[in-house]
């Protein structure tokens, strides 16, 4: 089973996860969700796979989620889930899905647990801090 990554292109998680794919000599498909949208069987298939819910899912900084009123925990899972399929930068990300199983990968070193072998390093987080070292390593 090939890697597949719902991937935004200008978050800086999402493009270290996809640089962590590639790395370990994987190639990954690349879905840029912003484009292409959501359906509402993926979103639950991959909430389903994931362990996430459309609140743990829901992107709350640089999207509208306030604006639109769905910070308040009255806000029901049909709603969010409805919004997402509006709004598609609703759902963070990014989201990797591998034979060894989907995941929410932020922080970002959450890939390396869908990975059948680490990269070689050295490479490090968005923020600068050091991730795996020159021997292919995991590190913290």
């Amino acid at each position: 089973m090939s890697i597949v990554i719902h991937h935004n292109p200008d978050c800086g998680t999402s493009r270290n996860v996809l640089a962590i794919i590639e790395a370990a000599g994987e190639t990954p498909v690349v879905i840029e969700y912003l484009q292409t949208g959501w359906t509402r069987p993926q979103l639950l298939a991959l909430f389903a796979a994931a362990g996430l819910t459309p609140r743990t899912a829901l992107r709350t900084t640089k999207s509208p989620a306030e604006e639109l009123g769905l910070l308040d925990s009255s806000v029901d899972d049909e709603t969010l889930l409805a919004a997402m399929l509006e709004h598609p930068v609703l759902v963070n990300r990014p989201i990797v899905c591998s034979s060894k199983g989907v995941r929410m990968c932020r922080p970002s070193e959450t890939v390396l647990d869908l990975l059948d072998r680490l990269p070689l390093g050295p490479m490090s987080k968005e923020g600068g801090t050091p991730l795996i070292d020159e021997e292919g390593h995991r590190l913290g």
